[in-house]
């Protein structure tokens, strides 16, 4: 643990091997005292490595695509990590953080927040295309996000709530704000905003999650940002204040 210490402390992010050699003891000694190289870490309180964060809300999110958050084991994941137990809970509390990261990391939250700071009071016409291209270049060929959060929906456990409440409601408000100011100015057709937001999602979701399955049966119909571009336009045009049809 001492020569683990001084290695350590000159930024180096040495072996097993490395760590046995500067002990002056065999790989197998160092097996005789710990588990693995993050249980060495876990006895010094070492502090996770830089890009251990990264890869563990890569494996999490993997883990996701078959299983719900609630079935996700935290010991099962600190292993496929490679990160032990307690660097693992260093890092996120427990699942409500850990799911909170991935959807900030993953998801459209974050991307569709900073799009709202950054446009103002742009109108609909201008603004409505451009957001829905913001949402989907996040989740392009990431459509594991897409299915782990409508399997999290459904399944409405503890810490999704606590999660989404964090981050994908605040989103989802903030697009219902912005939509219902533009139906106060007369630049969209009354109705509840939440709906309004619901409706504009909807089939850019469908897209994302089932388009590849349908693209065989569907020849030369349009893909990707095209497809998610007519989904704007038709729900502007149905938005579209009475006066204007």
């Amino acid at each position: 643990m001492r020569e683990a210490s001084r290695v350590l402390a000159r930024g180096a992010q040495p072996s097993v091997a490395e760590i046995a050699k500067a002990a002056g003891v065999s790989r197998a000694t160092f097996y005789r005292a710990f588990p693995s190289r993050a249980g060495l870490l876990s006895a010094l309180e070492v502090e996770p490595e830089p890009g251990t964060r990264q890869r563990v809300l890569e494996v999490a999110l993997r883990l996701l695509r078959t299983r719900a958050l609630a079935d996700l084991s935290m010991d099962e994941l600190a292993v496929e990590a490679g990160i032990s137990r307690a660097n693992l809970y260093r890092l996120f509390a427990g699942k409500a953080a850990l799911f909170r990261a991935i959807l900030v990391a993953y998801s459209p939250f974050e991307p569709v927040m900073a799009f709202f700071d950054r446009i103002g009071d742009r109108p609909p016409d201008d603004a409505i295309p451009e957001l829905v291209l913001t949402a989907y270049r996040t989740v392009a060929g990431r459509a594991g996000i897409a299915r782990t959060l409508m399997l999290e929906a459904t399944s409405m456990s503890p810490e999704f709530e606590q999660a989404f409440g964090e981050t994908g409601l605040r989103a989802f408000q903030r697009v219902a704000q912005y939509l219902g100011a533009q139906m106060a100015a007369g630049r969209l057709r009354r109705m509840h905003p939440m709906l309004a937001v619901q409706s504009l999602v909807g089939g850019v979701m469908l897209h994302v999650l089932i388009g590849p399955l349908l693209s065989p049966a569907t020849v030369d119909a349009p893909t990707g940002e095209d497809a998610v571009g007519q989904f704007a336009d038709l729900w502007l045009r149905g938005m579209r204040p009475e006066t204007a049809q």
